[in-house]
Order: structure tokens, then sequence, then C-alpha cells
């Protein structure tokens, strides 16, 4: 049977704030699957820090308020707790930022200790993402990790003793010949630990990684669509059974209760709400509403660019009215929040149930939307085909 989406507590919070996002493009190894712009050892770290400065400075005299700071990576905790202690000084000295601000930091189980994820916490991050991928041996070693399953436990530990009251963890599933078993074993192992917060990713296979080249090569065969299909449905279901809100289509809150509500990443909804952001580092991404621009996904040329006094952006354009559109459907039909008709409708002049009531029919009769409340809401199935429902719709 599949599962139904939670009926959230409101819809996600409208903030005007700004989220910031700062790229940390250090690894010690690079996955298997991995297509993000990362460098091995050694690591440019003084260099680095110079250029996010300088780019954090270029981009302050915008004066925005912002209310969430995302250290993403790469492997942010491979960088000594001053130094991310020094780029949140030059955040909070350069923007608005909210006293209550959400500041999240990736960790990767096989770099952190106790004392420095305490250090993390006393520099100001309270939200810790820990990219566990696996619990299994053989599946950490497919992918390329370079932790072990007794070590994310022990990471998990050591980040609730250092104080963080929010712990989230990453999983991937939907490995060549997983079954379903395999799967839901790793994910209850995961639920063992009390996360507050679980991104469950399918596998996706990009061109150019290692897992790539074996599949272009017939080494590999990647999982099967009806089998994908099965595994998220099996996800949704369990994880709403153990009290989680199924919020994004891959993203999953504790319920806390009473006022707390889900314990949602706040800096991750900004993806997903169309929100503005601005990412610092080589080959962040920024949305400043209606332009979008990225940064060169190279540390090289991004410093050479900064050293000059010019933004490092490799590219960006602006989004037309059909764009918007498109990007509101998609987006909102990736959350259980659903897609604001009326805010198509006075926002961007796209009145959806009048202009496509034939496929937002034919779609409903296939089990894959509902229309409630002014709002176009995607079931679990419907979460599973977002984009291509957002181009029929669009």
């Amino acid at each position: 049977m599949e599962p139904r989406l939670s009926r959230l507590p409101g819809l996600p919070p409208a903030s005007p704030a700004c989220g910031l996002y700062v790229h940390v493009p250090f690894c010690l190894r690079k996955c298997r699957y991995c297509d993000f712009y990362s460098l091995a050892p050694p690591h440019p770290v003084s260099d680095y820090l110079e250029g996010v400065s300088a780019e954090i400075a270029l981009a302050g005299k915008a004066g925005l308020s912002c209310d969430t700071v995302y250290l993403g990576g790469g492997t942010p905790s491979l960088l000594p707790a001053a130094a991310v202690a020094g780029i949140l000084e030059r955040l909070h000295g350069a923007f608005r930022i909210d006293t209550g601000a959400e500041v999240t930091l990736e960790a990767n189980p096989g770099t952190v200790a106790g004392g420095q994820l305490a250090s993390f916490r006393a520099a100001g991050v309270n939200r810790l993402n820990l990219g566990v991928q696996s619990l299994r041996e053989e599946k950490l070693r497919f992918l390329g990790r370079i932790h072990g399953p007794a070590e994310a436990v022990r990471a998990f530990a050591a980040a609730r003793a250092a104080g963080f009251e929010r712990v989230g963890i990453d999983l991937i599933y939907g490995l060549p010949g997983e079954s379903a078993g395999e799967w839901l074993s790793d994910l209850e192992a995961a639920l063992a630990l009390g996360p507050d917060h679980l991104s469950c990713y399918l596998l996706t296979i990009a061109p150019g990684t290692p897992l790539g080249r074996d599949l272009a090569a017939g080494r590999l065969q990647a999982v099967a669509e009806e089998t994908a299909a099965e595994l998220f449905l099996l996800t949704a279901a369990r994880l709403a059974a153990g009290g989680f809100v199924h919020y994004e289509i891959s993203n999953f809150a504790r319920d806390l209760g009473g006022a707390g509500g889900p314990a949602v990443s706040r800096h991750n909804l900004k993806y997903w709400t169309g929100a503005p952001y601005l990412g610092f580092g080589p080959g962040a991404h920024s949305f400043l509403p209606p332009r979008r621009f990225w940064n060169l996904p190279d540390l090289g040329r991004w410093l050479a660019a900064l050293r000059s006094g010019k933004p490092p952006a490799a590219g960006g354009e602006e989004l037309d009215r059909g764009q918007r559109v498109l990007e509101a459907l998609f987006l909102g039909l990736r959350t259980a929040w659903g897609v604001d008709l009326a805010g198509l409708r006075e926002g961007l002049g796209w009145d959806l149930l009048a202009e496509r009531a034939g496929a937002v029919a034919e779609f409903a009769g296939r089990g894959l939307l509902r229309v409630e409340g002014g709002r176009l809401f995607p079931t679990a199935r419907g979460m599973l085909v977002a984009e291509r429902l957002a181009v029929e719709l669009s």
C-alpha cells in the first residue's frame, strides 16, 4: 500500500531572509559516485580561507538579512574548528544574521572526533549532518567511503556528547543488486542511532565518475526504475511509521511534537521554496530571484578572480516567466507542501487549473496528484516523477 504523505503543521516558513552556503572543496579521497567539485590532499587551506574572506566581503556590500548558514562540500569537517569559527565570524560581520539562525556543518564520520565536534559547536555550529551513507561494510567499500560502520556509530554518539541537539544522517540506497531487505536493514540500523533528520538518496551514477565509467563499460548495471520506486515507497512507509515527516522527496524530519514541529532543514527549504541564497567557494551556486549564478569550479581560477577584485562567477542566467513557472512546479512537487496555485496565478500569471485542467485531472486519476485547499499536492508516487509532471503542467 502506498504511504500517504504526512500532513504538515502549516506551510514552510515564508522568510524573506537569505540563506548562506559555503562550499568547502576538500576531501581525503573522492567517493566513487561523487561529481561535486572537490580536491584531494594536500589542501591549500590558507588560500581557500583567503578567497572565502574576499568573496564574503564582496557580497556583504548588499547588506542582506540571513537566517541560515550551511557549510557543505566536500568535507567541511576537515577544516580546523578555528577556520570554521573564522568563516562564521566573517559572515556575521558582512550580513545581518538572525540570532536564532540555523548553522549547519556537514561532517564525514571518518574525519571527526569528540573534541573536534565540541569545538565546532563552540564556534557557533548548531546542526550537524553526518555523511554516513550506509552502516554496512561492503556497501561503504562499494561507494568508496573512508569510514566503516563503527566509525559512523562513534561519530553520532560524539555529536550528541558535544551538545548537538539536531543531528542528521545521509544514506544512499538503490545500489546494483541491493535487495529491499538489505536496504531496510541498513535503514533500521540508522534509525537505532536516534537521528533527528534522514536524507535518503537513490544512488545516482553520474558520467565521468568511477561508477559512471563502470556503468558505461558494462561492469555494473543501474537499478531498474521499478525497483527504485519500490525502495522509495518502502522507505517512506517505514519512516512514517517511525515518526518522521516526509517533507521532500529525499528528506525526512523527526516530528518533535508540540511547538517544535518536524526537525526540517531550514536551509534546504530555501532551495525547494524558491527563496534567495548566496553561495561562497569554488563551484558554489547562488539564487537572488530571478537571477541564478554560479562560481568557477576551480580553486585556482576562483582565487585569482577574487585577488583581482572581481566576482568569481563562471556564468549566470535570469529566469524568464516560463522558467519560473516550470521551476515553481518542479520544486513544489518535490515537497509535501505542494504548489500554491494562487501564488502561481498572482505572482507569475499562470492559472494552472484553467490552463492545464485536463492534465491535472489525468494525473490525479493516476494517483500522482491531488488538489486540496488551493494547493496542488504530489502523492508519494507523484514525487518520484516530479520533473515529468512539472514539464507536462507548465
